[in-house]
């Protein structure tokens, strides 16, 4: 099965049973449809949680924002929560990832660029 969206948050990397890692992410796949004798358009967005266990070094690429194609399988996640409503969650065993396009450059140096004029301001407050 194939997937494309945008990854939601940064990937983090796991640690399983002590001895395997794994990498998680999640990402936003967006839909839109026209109903039926309708004008308007309705916008769907749906979420899926990735696993990839392959190599966590990826995980150094996989930025939120950044658009990728995953190559695996779904697979659902259904249990009693503590109220003990049933709830369900969507994860895709990638096999496979394919960064399509990384997040601009832009937004990533304006963030880092607020950072560090809060570390220079902290360094002017400081008396010497």
């Amino acid at each position: 099965m194939e997937i494309t969206g945008r990854l939601t948050a940064d990937a983090s990397v796991q640690k399983v049973n002590n001895d395997k890692q794994v990498v998680n992410f999640s990402i936003a796949i967006n839909d839109n449809y026209k109903p039926k004798e309708s004008t308007e358009v309705k916008e769907v967005t749906t979420y899926i949680n990735c696993s990839y266990w392959l190599n966590t070094a990826t995980a150094q690429w996989l930025k939120k924002g950044t658009l990728v194609q995953l190559f695996g399988r779904i697979g659902m996640n259904v249990y009693n929560n503590s109220q003990g409503v049933a709830v369900g969650s969507l994860t895709f065993h990638t096999n496979n990832i394919k960064i399509l396009v990384f997040p601009k450059k832009a937004e990533t140096d304006t963030a880092n660029s607020t950072v560090k004029e809060k570390k220079s301001k902290k360094a002017q407050d400081v008396p010497f």
